[in-house]
């Protein structure tokens, strides 16, 4: 981000990110909680204190029993003293929801420490989600929360300080145009080519149904797995059989809604997650957040908040019209998602007010027909072994790359960082096949604190063995 410039700003793009320091906690029927996002900077983070700091961390939990609540912090100390071979080989395949053995926990541990923390946070459903992704995502948020991280100290959590597209996005285009990217809109792959050993070219068409064949010397399908599976054909199959792991990669739906207010709401700025909601229910105040004044830049002049929501949970029953989201038409979503907020934040705020709403819009991505819900963005849900079917950023096909979510990554995650992480492998992989003696772009490895590698040491040794970790009693 800070190699994109942006006027005004000595760091480009990267100085639109600003701090955010809470987050707000909602339980239904009971007054939210508002907590701050960062531990702050610990001298030394040892296991005995980081089991201390996640029993601290979630203590607040209404109805968690304490033991289960020590339990919960055994499992990810569990997690982060574990060796990258039971990593790999052991809680790839193994669910969340086993890891935290949630048969016969009390319904607040599995409501909010099971289910809550993978669906607010991925999208994630613990009975079918690698316990290997979700561990791998909570280690890097409890690192960078400590404040030990030298690249966290701008904040752990950090969002635009104006819409994503002003802030980044059009900046980005343009600064890709001045490099000499060119940009072709409305078009869409419809078969890659396959002969002599290489993609010879690919064809696309038009929103009239032209067609067009496009040749090049190096092709990167950086497209989410929905879209890209049905361009490997048989001859692209037959040249690389590991491709066709990606037909069993499983997405899952986490969309965005709107609320556009005629006054600000008192919820504290920071993101807010609606702990066991029904749909998974995460948001973010923007307006006290963007740079300017909000009612005269935005809308008609009328509104004076956007608050901003994710729907992480399609198939679950709402508390209003008792459907899930997917069974649902535009406006049932926008009348379940307010009364929910209302449910999970409202008690002893008044914070959310019917009589403030001036209009809601709903991504655009989704769609209904014959009476069925479409989405055209979902997104990769990391289910157990998933792992083994996702490709690398070059496959067997010399001049074929590959870009994306699905693609194998350190960060491992549906975010804009393995966004980052995938498109610099690709770059890389394109210089080694192009024998370009450019040097490659930098990709980072994962935190991992020195007090766990001892601890990771006898794991290892005790993995190769065939026995369990030491604290999986």
């Amino acid at each position: 981000m800070r190699r994109i410039p942006f006027p005004g700003n000595p760091n480009g793009v990267l100085d639109n990110l600003i701090r955010v320091e809470g987050t707000v906690a909602g339980f239904r029927d009971t007054p939210p909680i508002f907590a701050p996002v960062e531990v702050g900077a610990l001298d030394q983070l040892t296991p005995e204190r980081l089991q201390h700091s996640i029993v601290g961390a979630f203590g607040f939990i209404p109805e968690l029993p304490p033991h289960e609540l020590a339990f919960f912090a055994k499992q990810m100390l569990m997690w982060f003293t574990s060796s990258t071979e039971r990593r790999f080989g052991q809680w790839e395949y193994l669910t969340w929801e086993q890891i935290m053995r949630a048969d016969g926990k009390s319904p607040a541990y599995r409501t909010y420490l099971v289910n809550a923390l993978t669906r607010i946070t991925v999208a994630a459903k613990p009975h079918l989600s690698s316990a290997r992704t979700i561990g791998t995502i909570g280690e890097a948020l409890v690192l960078a929360g400590t404040g030990l991280i030298p690249e966290f100290s701008g904040g752990v959590d950090r969002i635009l300080n104006r819409p994503t597209n002003a802030a980044w996005i059009d900046p980005w285009v343009a600064y890709l145009r001045s490099r000499g990217v060119q940009f072709v809109m409305g078009q869409r792959a419809s078969r890659l080519r396959y002969g002599n050993g290489r993609i010879e070219s690919v064809t696309v068409v038009d929103a009239g149904g032209a067609a067009n064949s496009v040749v090049a010397d190096h092709y990167v399908c950086a497209m989410p797995v929905e879209k890209t599976v049905p361009l490997l054909d048989d001859p692209i199959l037959a040249a690389d059989p590991r491709l066709a792991g990606m037909r069993e990669l499983l997405t899952d739906w986490m969309v965005g809604i709107q609320f556009y207010l005629r006054r600000p709401t008192d919820i504290p700025e920071g993101h807010i997650a609606a702990l066991g909601s029904p749909w998974a229910l995460t948001a973010l105040r923007q307006a006290p957040m963007w740079v300017g004044d909000f009612a005269t830049q935005y809308g008609d002049g009328s509104v004076a908040e956007c608050f901003s929501v994710d729907i992480s949970d399609w198939d679950t029953p709402g508390i209003l019209h008792h459907r899930p989201a997917k069974q649902c038409s535009a406006q049932e979503i926008a009348n379940e998602v307010w009364a929910q907020l209302k449910s999970w934040l409202n008690t002893g705020t008044g914070w959310l007010r019917d009589e403030d709403i001036h209009s809601w819009h709903l991504d655009p991505g989704v769609s209904w027909s014959g009476g069925v819900a479409h989405n055209e963005t979902p997104l990769l849900v990391n289910t157990v072994g998933s792992y083994d079917h996702r490709p690398t950023a070059h496959c067997a096909i010399p001049n074929l790359f590959f870009g994306g979510d699905h693609v194998r990554s350190n960060i491992d995650l549906a975010t804009m960082e393995s966004a980052n992480e995938s498109g610099r492998e690709a770059a890389n992989a394109i210089i080694d096949a192009a024998d370009d003696p450019a040097p490659h772009a930098p990709v980072f490895p994962l935190i991992a604190l020195p007090a766990f590698e001892a601890a990771k040491r006898i794991d290892a040794d005790r993995f190769r063995a065939g026995l369990p970790h030491i604290l999986n009693v």
